[in-house]
């Protein structure tokens, strides 16, 4: 391993630039490779690993704004003229976990291509370049990506005429302290001309960023953080119970990853950043709607507790009770960054929209199902943390179910159904890691829950869910599980579409959606009287008429009753990234279309009478509507497929 050394930089560097030997220092310590480019756009049809059938590539629509550096390329050419200085130093001294900053640049040949990058941790040892990095003429100078960048003309007009800029980061605590780097080049040929100090966090280890989510149990709660104590360091634990009363206190357990956890570039490489450790408490025994407090806490060896702030939740109620219940569905959000940095404003376009709606309208929901596709990191890991941080007003407060996504799961040779680089070489692993779901096995990312009057399945589009699957025999179950006395809603899940969608790319293939789907599942649609299906992927909004077989099977529109004879079909993925075209066909079962950002808003007020509502982001406004009511006799009754075979008795 070569090791730095201050002998091994010329010494007429310093003579030249004797105010540089610290940045020089940081500089040779920071870390990073090779740029890896993948379509930010949903794969709709790939080569399918098991059954082998083609797929034309769409043409990438949106790129994951840190894959555009081409950090393997830069230049070293610290610059005596250019400085870059970060202040505060210290964040947080009063316990927040995000600050706003100023960076203040000067240079003398300043270009409308420079641009302010983001390292965390500020110093990385150049030595570390992994080995996947790729064969260069020469090592790369830096090894790791920032974690966000801007253009140093982004809020300063007249920065090429002056030389000087002050720009505005929002910095969230990621275990670790940062500097700032000024680059010339444009993001294709980057020279580095300064860097800063760095600045930290007063805790960067501190429990940060909770998750709620069901457990496997109704009764039962679990709180997932992130923090940067292992156990070695420190015990993970949640303090409980009601306001005002002696609270309870949970043992959690401790999770991590590796870079060799991951299947391929950027995640191994350019993008992989240290997760820290990821720790999920189960708080059982919960009465059923019931208000509960909690903190997260590490006990440190000298007898002292870390506590994050203080949040609080409403427990689920029982399977069955009749009660007010409200219940929130989306996919395809992704990550935005609320200082306008990464040109997230032509990546992830609606992500903030969607959920600043959310966290405006928190009184008025009581669970939330993100059904895949999270923050889009795309193997570029520090943006799990960015994600986290930006969903946390909402997952610290509701539960937040989340399913599976080509962005989280899919890469060749992976085990994913679907052979394609979407997750950037993350193949599931920060997912099924960063966040808790009730599955019997995380990285079979399929599994059920209840809400109430609820019954949810939740299938898993990344993995084979065709008819002789052990997934198409989980369906089954999850499906014939529910009491629909009890339960009279049941709802099925799933990332990608597999049910109906108008959607240009799909009508292109030849299919209005992912190849098989329907063919295999709407049998048991059908058979165990699913009420709607709820798919992400396609980036806009469509509902269905009740359909069976390709026909409407009622002619409603905004009043439904009666026998459940079909299920309707429902893509909810305009979450937040760039928005997806309808095609010009006419798809006589398609009675409302959207293409816009929103979301889904159930409300079952008792056993016979649910409230489907689809909102938009921007105003939070109804602009789809429908309403159910029925008894429980219509479920029993018998249609084309829906009943078992039966024999008269004799």
């Amino acid at each position: 391993m070569q090791v730095f050394s201050f002998e091994n930089i010329p010494k007429q560097v310093f003579d030249e630039m004797p105010a540089m030997k610290n940045i020089i220092f940081f500089l040779f310590l920071i870390s990073t490779t090779f740029v890896y480019t993948v379509s930010s756009r949903s794969s709709s049809y790939s080569r399918l690993i098991s059954s082998g059938f083609e797929h034309h590539r769409r043409a990438p629509i949106g790129e994951q704004p840190l894959a555009k550096i081409a950090i393997h390329k830069v230049v070293i050419a610290l610059h005596k003229s250019a400085s870059i200085h970060a202040n505060p130093f210290i964040l947080g001294l009063k316990g927040e976990d995000a600050e706003w900053i100023n960076v203040n640049v000067e240079y003398a040949e300043p270009t409308n291509d420079d641009w302010v990058g983001v390292f965390s941790p500020a110093k990385f040892n150049a030595s570390d370049c992994y080995p996947e990095t790729g064969s260069w003429p020469e090592a790369p100078y830096i090894c790791t990506a920032p974690i966000k960048y801007k253009f140093t003309n982004h809020s300063t007009a007249d920065y090429v005429d002056t030389g000087k800029a002050t720009l505005s980061f929002r910095i969230i605590n990621q275990r670790a302290d940062f500097s700032f780097a000024l680059f010339t080049g444009g993001l294709e040929n980057p020279t580095l001309v300064a860097v800063s100090d760095p600045i930290s966090f007063a805790n960067p280890k501190a429990p940060l960023y909770p998750r709620l989510a069901h457990g496997k149990a109704w009764d039962e709660m679990t709180v997932t953080w992130t923090s940067g104590y292992n156990i070695d360091e420190a015990t993970p634990l949640v303090e409980w119970g009601w306001k005002d009363y002696t609270k309870n206190l949970s043992p959690a357990g401790t999770l991590t990853f590796t870079r060799g956890s991951m299947c391929g570039a950027p995640a191994r490489t350019v993008g992989w950043r240290d997760p820290g450790f990821i720790h999920t408490s189960f708080l059982k025994n919960l009465w059923p709607n019931t208000i509960y407090e909690y903190r997260m806490g590490h006990m440190l060896k000298n007898g002292s507790t870390v506590w994050s702030k203080t949040y609080s939740f409403k427990s689920s109620p029982y399977p069955g009770q009749d009660s007010l219940q409200r219940v929130i569905i989306f996919g395809d959000m992704g990550k935005a960054e609320r200082d306008g940095s990464n040109e997230y404003s032509s990546y992830q376009p609606g992500s903030l929209i969607t959920t600043d709606q959310l966290i405006k309208d928190l009184d008025n929901y009581d669970i939330v199902f993100h059904i895949g596709d999270l923050p889009y990191a795309n193997g570029f890991l520090s943006q799990w943390d960015q994600f986290t941080s930006q969903v946390e007003p909402i997952s610290s407060v509701k539960p937040y179910m989340i399913a599976s996504g080509n962005h989280e799961r899919d890469f060749p040779n992976s085990g994913s159904f679907y052979n394609t680089p979407d997750s950037g070489g993350e193949c599931g692993v920060p997912a099924e890691t960063m966040y808790y779901v009730p599955a019997e096995n995380r990285a079979k990312f399929w599994y059920s829950t209840d809400y109430g009057m609820f019954h949810f399945c939740i299938a898993d589009s990344e993995h084979d869910w065709r008819e002789g699957s052990e997934q198409y025999t989980w369906i089954e179950k999850c499906l014939a599980s529910v009491d629909r006395q009890k339960q009279p809603w049941l709802i099925f899940s799933a990332h990608r579409v597999l049910g109906y969608s108008s959607n240009d790319w799909l009508a292109n293939e030849g299919a209005f959606e992912e190849p098989m789907g329907r063919a295999h599942l709407q049998k048991l649609w059908q058979k165990y009287k699913v009420d709607i299906a709820f798919f992400g992927h396609v980036h806009n909004y469509e509902r269905t008429c009740p359909i069976y077989q390709n026909q409407c099977v009622n002619s409603e529109i905004s009043h439904y009753s009666g026998t459940v004879n079909g299920t309707i079909h429902i893509v909810v993925g305009g979450g937040g990234s760039h928005l997806s075209d309808f095609t010009e066909i006419n798809t006589f079962w398609s009675l409302y279309k959207d293409r816009d950002w929103g979301f889904v808003k159930l409300t079952a007020f008792n056993h016979s009478s649910l409230l489907f509502e689809y909102k938009k982001s921007i105003d939070g406004e109804v602009y789809d509507n429908f309403t159910i009511s029925r008894d429980y006799r219509d479920v029993l009754a018998c249609v084309h497929d829906g009943c078992e075979a039966t024999t008269l008795a004799t």
